[in-house]
């Protein structure tokens, strides 16, 4: 198989790293000053007592390469940017198994309006990527877990040999014929990235903390509402276990995760909208009320709308928010 890895940014690139540096063949595509700095200089992966230099080969786009039979395209862009991307490849034909490796639950659908064979990924892999062919990837022994299922669900042999891949490139990726279920349940844990992107350190402060617990509770009530099932969070820590330590790295402090980071690169977009959105969103379909997560979804856009810097949220700015846990 040949891996086209459809945004190389923190969870592609090092999807595509650790691929290409266990011997499998790896095209990673990418856009800017990004895309420059890989082919200029390759992937810089900085792992865990290792930094990796690794010369894989890039694109920016299908017309650089020629379609193979065993191309494999994972997505691994923001939603925001899902249409323009499956669009894009879809002229390499619609037969070619698309792995959706992305927050949000909304992905999957829109690779199959363009591809018969979709994949869903859920992603717990801490990283960041916040310069151009840089990406840096903190845990260990495994620098990953990849849950792995035919979307809407079920499990064939190419999830199956892209599972042994990822296997042998150091994840734990198991092969799963619910994948839903568990990118639900990734779903209401990303509920609080929008308040890690705008409070920063104050995340870990008492409001802050109570209003990512009430965009939680809120999500949890419009699942049940709407009869989604998801891992719940006993299971989720048992199928972990502690495989996936974070460690410090060299030289580099721990930034925040995908949604402060699109902050900090001051990119103009945010996925807040498929993350919180999609609450608010199955909220007014089975008629439960998600103020939080509304408030969350309008602050966080506008933060990447004006490129407003992480963390920059004013105490009147949080009382306000958290008023709505109260109110």
């Amino acid at each position: 198989m040949r891996y086209l890895i459809i945004g190389a940014g923190a969870v592609g690139g090092t999807i595509g790293g650790r691929l290409f540096e266990a011997g499998h063949e790896v095209v990673l595509v990418a856009r800017g000053a990004h895309a420059e700095a890989l082919r200029e200089r390759g992937l810089r992966l900085e792992l865990p007592g290792r930094d990796l230099e690794l010369p894989v080969p890039v694109a920016t786009s299908p017309q650089e390469l020629t379609p193979r039979p065993d191309d494999v395209l994972v997505l691994a862009v923001k939603t925001q940017d899902s249409v323009a991307a499956l669009d894009t490849w879809a002229a390499f034909g619609e037969d070619l198994p698309v792995v959706c490796a992305q927050n949000g639950v909304e992905n999957e659908r829109l690779a199959l309006r363009r591809f018969r064979d979709v994949h869903g990924m859920c992603v717990w892999l801490p990283s960041e990527h916040l310069e151009p062919g840089v990406v840096r990837a903190p845990c260990a022994p495994l620098t990953g877990m990849l849950h792995v299922g035919r979307f809407p669900s079920g499990t064939d042999e190419v999830t199956r040999r892209i599972a042994a891949d990822l296997e042998k490139s150091g994840f734990a990726a198991p092969v799963t014929d619910d994948v839903m279920a568990w990118k639900y349940a990734k779903l209401l844990a990303n509920l609080g990235n929008a308040v890690q992107a705008v409070c920063g350190p104050a995340e870990d402060t008492p409001p802050a903390a109570q209003l990512a617990a009430a965009a939680r509770a809120e999500g949890e009530a419009v699942l049940a509402a709407a009869g989604i099932r998801c891992i719940d969070q006993q299971e989720q820590t048992r199928v972990r276990g502690d495989r996936m330590r974070p460690q410090p790295l060299k030289g580099a402090e721990r930034g925040g995760g995908s949604s402060w980071q699109s902050l900090a690169r001051g990119t103009g977009s945010i996925e807040t909208d498929y993350l919180n959105g999609e609450i608010v969103l199955l909220g007014r379909t089975v008629g439960v009320p998600t103020p939080v997560n509304e408030a969350l979804q309008r602050t966080a856009d506008h933060f990447a709308r004006t490129h407003r810097p992480p963390g920059t949220l004013t105490p009147p700015e949080l009382a306000h928010l958290t008023a709505l846990v109260s109110g």
